[in-house]
């Protein structure tokens, strides 16, 4: 018999963290539950579970994902200018404070404020994350083979 390796067909468990160039902690779940996915479920970014294809169970590894293959680079033409009254009274417009505007297609879209003045209002588009080289530390805790019916 010979040993799982992460790739098609098999469903993984994993403690995970994500970190910025400088250290700073996004997400972890070392100290908690671990995540399970289905490789190819679209759970994971492609550069992210790209990375993990060939590991093995008890394999520990630390990978740099750069922004064209985590979450994008920024794009210029995601920033938005918008009239402030297409905020309600109850919005807080403030630099730094993220607001959901409808999407045509039916969800959300949230963006970050940038700047402000009495009658518009700059809005960025792009994910938070964009732009940024991401440290993905993983822990492979469980490989096993999806059955198929």
């Amino acid at each position: 018999m010979h040993e799982l390796l992460v790739g098609e067909g098999v469903q993984v468990t994993l403690h995970f963290s994500l970190k910025l160039n400088d250290g700073q902690m996004i997400d972890s779940n070392f100290d908690g539950d671990p995540a399970t996915f289905i490789f190819g479920d679209g759970r994971l970014l492609p550069g992210f579970e790209q990375v993990l294809v060939g590991l093995k169970e008890g394999d520990r590894e630390t990978f740099v994902i750069p922004p064209e293959k985590g979450f994008g680079e920024n794009n210029p033409g995601n920033v938005h200018v918008v009239g402030r009254d297409t905020f309600g009274e109850d919005i807080s417009i403030a630099k730094g404070v993220v607001v959901s505007f409808a999407h045509p297609s039916g969800g959300e879209l949230p963006g970050v404020i940038l700047s402000f003045t009495d009658d518009k209002v700059t809005v960025d588009f792009n994910h938070p994350l964009s732009g940024r080289n991401i440290t993905f530390d993983i822990e492979i805790l469980s490989i096993v083979p999806i059955v198929k019916h």
